[in-house]
């Protein structure tokens, strides 16, 4: 097993996401959000700023999903925290012995990741949960540098085709196999990228995607990275 870089790395990361204003209309938005709130959560204090990725920098397993939710991570400041995805994706990681809690509620709340890193290849929280070309090219240099740290990592979980894509583009895949749920795509150094369906309502609500077929490709994520 690598090295893994200090604590130090990784909070001089999640600064400088935190502070980042590169992108005019998503800092417009997340701000906007932060001051009007929604009414269920109107005595809380929004983040409204970028959000940086969250869980075990010994990560085994690194999970890629799309960007922060308005009423989620962008009031939380924890990735899938305070929303029906995250409430989804930790059940899931739960399950499968990665999340010491089924619940992501705060920051605070007592959930810990092991051998498993949750991030987002957009940082902020983007209008209709569809950052544009531009802003994801902005934020590429924050998902590039996390990689980099996670000096552990074997096995990327990516959920939906976005995070798809952005995570191809760090790790050299190319030409880049169609997207689908439960495809695997073979890395080098032993790596394995997995795909899923994104945790999202839409899918989870719809049954698109289901408690069984996300434990499904978790167990497999598990088994990937032991033998790696």
């Amino acid at each position: 097993m690598s090295s893994t870089p200090g604590v130090a790395a990784f909070a001089e990361l999640a600064a400088d996401v935190q502070r980042c204003r590169r992108c005019p209309r998503l800092v417009a938005w997340r701000e906007q959000v932060a001051r009007e709130k929604k009414a269920a959560y109107c005595d809380e204090e929004y983040w409204g700023r970028g959000v940086p990725g969250f869980g075990d920098p010994a990560a085994r397993l690194v999970v890629v999903g799309l960007a922060p939710a308005a009423h989620g991570a962008n009031r939380t400041g924890r990735m899938f925290t305070g929303d029906r995805s995250g409430d989804f994706l930790y059940a899931g990681l739960h399950r499968a012995g990665y999340a010491s809690q089924p619940e992501a509620t705060a920051v605070g709340d007592g959930l810990h990741l092991t051998d498993a890193y949750v991030t987002s290849p957009v940082k902020c929280a983007p209008p209709a949960n569809k950052p544009t070309a531009e802003e994801r090219a902005a934020c590429r240099p924050f998902l590039e540098r996390e990689l980099a740290l996670l000096t552990n990592a074997s096995v990327f979980l990516v959920l939906g085709n976005i995070g798809y894509v952005a995570t191809c583009q760090e790790l050299g895949v190319s030409p880049r196999p169609k997207f689908a749920h439960g495809a695997e795509v073979a890395l080098a150094d032993g790596m394995t990228l997995v795909c899923s369906y994104h945790v999202s309502q839409q899918n989870t609500f719809t049954g698109r995607l289901t408690p069984a077929m996300f434990d499904e490709v978790l167990e497999r994520c598990r088994e990937l990275s032991l033998e790696s």
